[in-house]
């Protein structure tokens, strides 16, 4: 069954080629067509029995370039000897044992000196290099990893906690990462070569990938994961988290309750995403949603969601879904709400347009520094759209759709605070006003470099979507919160 040899010049790994490392003087040859192909295998299997496969979540000791080597040759022998197609047709579970079977046949054969422990750490690359995404599987099984970068094949950094630190994984050669990053965005039925150097792609657990390859990225390909946690975030989570205080977080939810069209601010993983998930979560569940996004990663959790994703040409340069084409089209599908995960381009202006026109409580996110900015950049994104409009009635178009502007922000310590809930209050001769309902203020930082900062109420009567709250019947529960949230300011 897994008798065939591997081409001479390159591999077919998971869907992905890839050229192996020289092919060792003496590889085991194959000796009937079933999955066993050493004669010496049961014997082997007799002398060798790994101990079960431990946590990808434990700390790995640095690689050494003979560990590597040895690695190649192992890895150049388990080609030669299976067939890779038929390998495919097995269960996860079941390849997985296969090649462990194979793999410690071959290290008993050619007699490699390695002790139990590096063994097992062999093993369980070469099963994720096989079956997975290769050194990058023990970082994708940890859940306290936000983003993953890949800087060539000898660099990784992770980010934990907020921080970014250098991780001890590492690559074979460039020409692994490149088959890995291939093998991703296969899945999604994109590519990535030098004809197609940057290709934005997802897992299939959501986490968002960008890959850059040569000669586009000089040091090797660039992959970056932004991955998402299995359990999505609540706003209850991000008021333990500090984020944002208990009264902060009911208005957040009264704002997504009563359909206010809301924009969310931030810069580059500051929790846009997240915190749009979380608003969802206050979106009734008989109402149809239409989410448009270049990457799909937002997790509605509503029984009525559309999901849609922007494609990029096809290698002839023809076939391309913009996200203006999205937005566009879904206003054909009966939405009541539409979502956009990410607004960067000339589509802002048909989802203003969806805003002022029957569509509340639509929502999405522009990267901006501070709630004036998101005015301005949306004012600017009009512009780039080539709409021959005087600026005044732009400023207009916006102050009429958009109801909310939130911010949110990375601090310079690693943690993520909401620190304004901003109005659009309407306009005053050619100027779009604006009030803060809440705003962070930091006040210093403690001995460990955290910052120190509290959320304060600005002091605002009735906000301007009050008339929503009342028709929805939240006006008592946004009163409380605003009294609740001013009285915490004046202590």
């Amino acid at each position: 069954m897994f008798g065939k040899r591997g081409n001479e010049g390159s591999v077919k790994v998971g869907g992905a080629i890839a050229p192996p490392p020289p092919v060792p003087a003496a590889a085991p040859a194959a000796s009937s067509p079933s999955i066993l192909v050493e004669p010496a295998r049961e014997s082997a299997r007799q002398q060798v029995t790994p101990p079960p496969m431990q946590t990808p979540q434990r700390k790995r000791p640095a690689r050494t370039d003979e560990y590597y080597d040895t690695k190649a040759q192992v890895f150049s022998a388990l080609i030669d000897t299976i067939d890779l197609s038929q390998l495919s047709k097995l269960d996860g579970e079941s390849a997985r044992e296969e090649i462990r079977d194979i793999v410690n046949d071959i290290i008993t054969i050619k007699n490699f000196a390695m002790s139990i422990s590096e063994q097992e750490e062999l093993l369980e690359d070469i099963c994720n290099d096989v079956l997975g995404y290769g050194p990058l599987e023990p970082l994708l099984a940890r859940d306290d990893i936000a983003d993953i970068m890949v800087n060539g094949a000898g660099q990784t950094f992770i980010e934990v906690g907020g921080k970014t630190i250098e991780s001890e994984i590492r690559f074979r050669d460039n020409a692994q990462l490149l088959s890995i990053c291939q093998r991703i965005v296969s899945q999604v039925g994109r590519r990535v070569d030098e004809s197609s150097p940057i290709c934005d792609a997802r897992l299939p657990d959501g986490s968002r990938v960008n890959v850059i390859a040569p000669p586009l990225s000089i040091d090797g390909p660039a992959l970056t994961i932004r991955k998402f946690k299995k359990d999505k975030l609540t706003l209850d989570q991000l008021v333990r988290f500090g984020a944002i205080t208990p009264e902060g977080a009911t208005v957040l939810q009264i704002i997504g309750r009563v359909r206010c069209n809301v924009v969310i601010s931030g810069g580059t993983g500051s929790g846009k995403t997240t915190l749009l998930n979380c608003l969802t979560n206050y979106i009734d569940r008989d109402e149809r949603v239409i989410t448009c996004e270049d990457t799909a990663e937002l997790q509605l959790q509503q029984p009525h969601v559309v999901r849609l994703e922007t494609r990029p040409p096809n290698i002839e340069g023809e076939g391309e879904i913009t996200m203006r084409d999205l937005v566009k089209n879904c206003l054909r599908m009966r939405p009541e709400r539409i979502i956009v995960g990410e607004v960067r381009g000339p589509e802002v202006f048909d989802l203003l347009q969806a805003m002022n026109t029957g569509h509340d409580g639509s929502m999405g996110t522009i990267h901006a520094n501070t709630p004036r900015e998101c005015l301005s950049r949306i004012e600017s994104m009009i512009a780039m759209g080539g709409f021959a409009l005087p600026a005044k009635t732009v400023r207009e178009i916006i102050s009429s759709s958009v109801d909310v502007v939130i911010q949110a922000a990375r601090l310079r310590d690693g943690s993520r605070r909401i620190t304004q809930i901003t109005e659009v209050i309407g306009m005053e001769g050619d100027v779009i006003i604006t009030q803060d309902l809440m705003r962070y203020e930091i006040e210093g930082e403690d001995a460990n470099g955290r910052l120190i900062g509290r959320h304060m109420s600005t002091g605002v009567g009735k906000p301007h979507f009050w008339d929503r709250a009342r028709y929805f019947n939240e006006e008592k529960r946004l009163a409380a919160a605003l009294d609740a949230m001013e009285a915490k300011t004046k202590e």
